[in-house]
């Protein structure tokens, strides 16, 4: 059977995600990707008319707590660890840059 996924699309995701990966885990996520998307695709086919939606097996009731406002940090506490400006901006690092 033709995988659903090739190697392109592998490294394709990769670079999107900012991964490396060596030769041996583009060939493993290929098939387990492939694997994944039949399995999806299965799924996708079968006749559920009349099913009821089993997502929570049990009621959900009172999962969030209430939502109460409450006073924000002063600025200097919140920006206490944060490092100096830069021309008066923070700039975030990039994930690349400790490659």
């Amino acid at each position: 059977m033709r995988p659903m996924i090739d190697r392109d699309q592998v490294l394709h995701v990769a670079r999107l995600a900012r991964l490396r990966l060596s030769e041996d885990d583009v060939e493993t996520m290929t098939g387990e990707l492939s694997g994944i998307l039949e399995h999806v695709d299965r799924i996708g086919n079968l006749d559920l008319e009349g099913v009821e939606p089993t997502s929570h097996v049990v009621a959900l009731e009172n999962v969030l707590r209430p939502d109460v406002p409450r006073p924000s940090l002063p600025q200097d506490v919140a920006l206490a660890s944060a490092p100096e400006p830069l021309n008066g901006a923070f700039r975030v690092p990039s994930p690349q840059a400790d490659a």
